[in-house]
Parts: structure tokens; C-alpha cells; sequence
């Protein structure tokens, strides 16, 4: 299965505290990167860094939403034991994805730009990871769903334009079209990534 490089980012998205109080989308995404980047520069080891990156994206991601929405219309035709087993496995490859991976950065610096309220629950949050000696800065756009004023979650990422939900959607689709609409392929692939990993 392919590993998405820019999955790689939806792991910035994972990083927020709960609080108890109403926080607003930019500020919600601005504490996000800052504690990211706080764990990243830490002394611990790579497998801590990746269990503290685990428990982070569980508390500010929407994991469960973005797994349906990567099903696309699969969802229709799959069975209620399907459906159960996809969101368990999805669960545990998102997470060892973007958690393995983010643990090989060391501070990223990813500033807040501006904000842009789509509607009741959505905000568009502009933001710029900042250029290093070997890349250039990467303009990112994070989709903040605030249905739940007390916690926001990340929906989605827009990485130079190229959205990284609609990405894995296109994907996961393929797997499964290319196996003659057998879902069970997808699981199979997914259970795979998580094991090797």
C-alpha cells in the first residue's frame, strides 16, 4: 500500500489538550503546532515520541470522521461488521502512520495566518510552515470542524492546494476498485501497514 507522504502533515494537525472552554479555531491550531513541536524537541526516544504523538491525535483529530469520509461511497455497500472492523483498523493505521513519521521531524515551526469562518462548522485556518536550509515553506490549510465549540477537531489538511483527505479518498478507492469492489481488500492492506510498522 502506498505511504502517503503528505500524511505526514496530518500529523501536526494532532496536537491539542483538552480544555473546557470555547477556544477559537486559529488559536485551537496555533496551541496545536506548539505543543507538537514541544514533543518533538524533547529528549525522549523515538518510541516515546510516537506513543505521546498516539494519545495527542486521539484527543484532536477526528479519526473516526476521516476514516468514512476516506471510504467514500464504499460505506453504502459495506456491512454493518464491516463498517465496525474498518474503524478499528483505520484507527490503528492512522495512528501508526502519521505517528512514525512525525517522529523523525524536530521542531517545525508552522505559524498562523488567518482565519476564515466557512459556517457553523467549519473554519479554514491559513498557516505557514516555515523554511528550513532544506526545504522551502510549505503554505497549510487546516479544516477545523467547530460543531462542538468546547473541542474543535481537525478534518482535514490543504497542502499547497491538495487536500489530504480527498487524497487518501482517491486512494483507498482504487485499492478497492482494482480488487472488483471487494472491501475486505482495503482492510487486508490496512491491517498489513499496521503490522509492518
Amino acid at each position: 500500500m502506498k505511504k502517503f507522504p503528505i500524511i505526514l502533515f496530518i500529523l501536526t494537525s494532532i496536537f491539542y489538550s483538552n480544555v473546557a472552554y470555547s477556544i477559537s479555531p486559529d488559536v485551537f491550531v496555533q496551541s496545536t503546532v506548539n505543543r507538537a513541536a514541544e514533543t518533538l524537541g524533547t529528549g525522549l526516544t523515538k518510541d516515546e515520541r510516537i506513543e505521546e504523538l498516539k494519545k495527542i491525535a486521539l484527543e484532536t483529530v477526528d479519526i473516526r470522521g476521516i476514516g468514512f469520509y476516506s471510504l467514500g461511497s464504499h460505506r453504502k455497500t459495506a456491512t454493518e461488521e464491516q463498517k465496525d472492523e474498518y474503524e478499528r483498523v483505520f484507527k490503528e493505521y492512522f495512528l501508526q502512520s502519521f505517528s512514525s513519521r512525525l517522529a523523525e521531524y524536530s521542531n517545525p515551526i508552522i505559524n498562523v495566518d488567518s482565519k476564515k469562518k466557512i459556517n457553523e462548522n467549519y473554519t479554514i485556518v491559513s498557516s505557514t510552515l516555515a523554511a528550513t536550509e532544506k526545504r522551502p515553506s510549505v503554505k497549510i490549510e487546516w479544516r477545523v470542524y467547530t460543531k462542538n465549540k468546547d473541542q474543535p477537531l481537525i478534518r482535514d489538511l490543504i497542502i499547497e492546494g491538495l487536500s489530504l483527505a480527498r487524497t487518501q479518498k482517491e486512494e483507498f478507492n482504487s485499492i478497492i476498485q482494482s480488487a472488483d469492489g471487494d472491501l475486505n481488500v482495503l482492510l487486508d492492506n490496512l491491517r498489513n501497514f499496521s503490522n509492518a510498522n
